[in-house]
């Protein structure tokens, strides 16, 4: 069986496009089966995973537990709000604590960029990044290029846009790494404040109007205003945001093409977007959150296939 050319999975950056082909194909797999009335396999039944959340998370976590429970693996949550680590502790001693009761792999996310990178170097257990500050979030990326691929058949050759707060986004790094990587074009779009200076060393474009950009992309993925990562006021106020930069049913109709609207949630309805697009049948958000299992599923699995025994 081909096996990922990484021992963890800590950022888009790291992989290559044949790892990325091996996780969908492996998610295909786990994709049939949640669909199957008994939802479980024993694949990983004697593999005991630890979910390490430094920072707030329910749709991440949830979905990691559920891709945990769907291969029979033996599962640990931690929560640092309700841990030692509020005591003072570090993460390198809350980790070892976790690792003495001989856990195999580490699903952590933490408010520190790097900080999966920091663990993978000093313990023994296969790290899986759910997102690190404003750095990465991989499994996000995946399940949406694997969503996009589900809808249009390919990610090679879309256009994609990925819409607002790119400069706070771990989710856009990873996406951009994620489709440059199978081959897609990305262009960025949102207030000029919102936008990292780097983004076009990355081989991306930058496109401040909203309705260019729709004209543009095959699919947009639009991002939440992350306003808990802001120490400053990056645009004036939120009503000019969703004027400029909000999609609401009327500017996707009168653009005459179908475009796929995806959304890594949680959503502001009526912010980002309205509940009217959220809820059409272009949008894909549903199938994000589904997909999102399997492909933690086959990421879970890949990683704990190279643990010896």
């Amino acid at each position: 069986m081909s096996q990922l050319s990484v021992e963890h999975l800590l950022g888009i950056k790291y992989l290559q496009k044949s790892d990325i082909d091996l996780i969908f194909k492996t998610a295909d797999h786990f994709k049939e089966v949640i669909n199957r009335p008994i939802k479980k396999v024993p694949s990983l039944r004697d593999i005991t995973i630890a979910n390490l959340f430094f920072e707030n998370s329910t749709r991440t976590k949830l979905s990691f537990e559920l891709a945990e429970k769907r291969l029979s693996a033996d599962i640990i949550n931690f929560s640092a709000g309700q841990s030692s680590v509020k005591k003072g502790e570090t993460l390198i001693d809350t980790v070892n604590n976790i690792l003495s009761m001989k856990v195999d792999i580490v699903v952590m996310r933490h408010p520190n960029v790097g900080a999966g990178v920091f663990l993978s170097q000093h313990v023994d257990a296969k790290i899986i990044n759910a997102g690190d500050g404003t750095h990465e979030h991989p499994t996000q990326a995946l399940l949406d290029s694997y969503s996009i691929r589900e809808k249009l058949g390919d990610v090679k050759g879309k256009k994609v846009v990925i819409v607002g707060d790119i400069l706070h986004s771990r989710v856009a790094l990873s996406n951009i790494f994620a489709l440059k990587l199978q081959g897609a074009e990305v262009k960025v779009c949102g207030p000029t404040t919102l936008i990292p200076k780097y983004i076009t060393s990355l081989g991306v474009e930058v496109e401040t109007n909203l309705r260019k950009a729709l004209e543009w992309c095959d699919v947009a993925n639009m991002l939440r205003v992350q306003n808990e990562r802001m120490d400053v006021s990056y645009f004036p106020s939120t009503r000019e945001y969703t004027q400029l930069f909000g999609v609401n049913k009327d500017l996707l109709d009168s653009i005459d093409k179908d475009i796929v609207i995806m959304h890594p949630g949680p959503i502001n309805r009526g912010v980002e977007i309205t509940s009217d697009v959220a809820d059409a049948k272009q949008s894909i958000i549903l199938n994000q959150v589904e997909n999102g299992v399997a492909v933690r599923m086959a990421v879970i699995y890949l990683l704990a296939q190279q643990i010896k025994r």
